[in-house]
């Protein structure tokens, strides 16, 4: 009995001193809007991805509901999207680009996903809902 709660009990330290060694850090909703929090590349391109999938959504169902047709409203989506990522990190986390690969990979992330599911909800709304 001992035994077992001694081996619960250390196995609590070791995930405590894992935290405290950054290995498993948790993430804390705050630090979105923190311009001095640290970030690594994968948690700051997981960031910008799901973002850029939420946006896709909403314009998607937008665009689909009002109805709008054209390649125009595809270019729109695209500088709105690139926009906010850009706009995002570098004015509001203010993160120096270069350390996670430059502008050109951090404006990439998730962007072929989120056009997929931006047409995706486009084209599905505005058939549903106008034919």
């Amino acid at each position: 009995m001992k035994e077992g709660k001694s081996v619960k009990l250390n196995g609590q330290q070791q995930q405590s001193q894992q935290h405290q060694n950054g290995h498993l850090s948790p993430f804390k909703f705050a630090k979105l809007l923190d311009p001095e929090a640290t970030w690594d590349k994968d948690q700051l391109g997981d960031v910008l991805h799901w973002i850029r999938q939420a946006m896709a959504l909403a314009c998607g169902l937008l665009w689909g509901a009002i109805p709008l047709v054209g390649g125009i409203w595809f270019v729109i989506f695209l500088v709105i999207s690139t926009g906010i990522i850009y706009g995002y990190y570098a004015m509001i986390l203010k993160v120096d680009e270069e350390d996670f690969g430059g502008h050109g990979a951090l404006l990439q992330e998730g962007l072929f996903a989120s056009i997929t599911l931006f047409l995706l909800a486009w084209v599905l709304v505005y058939s549903l809902g106008h034919f």
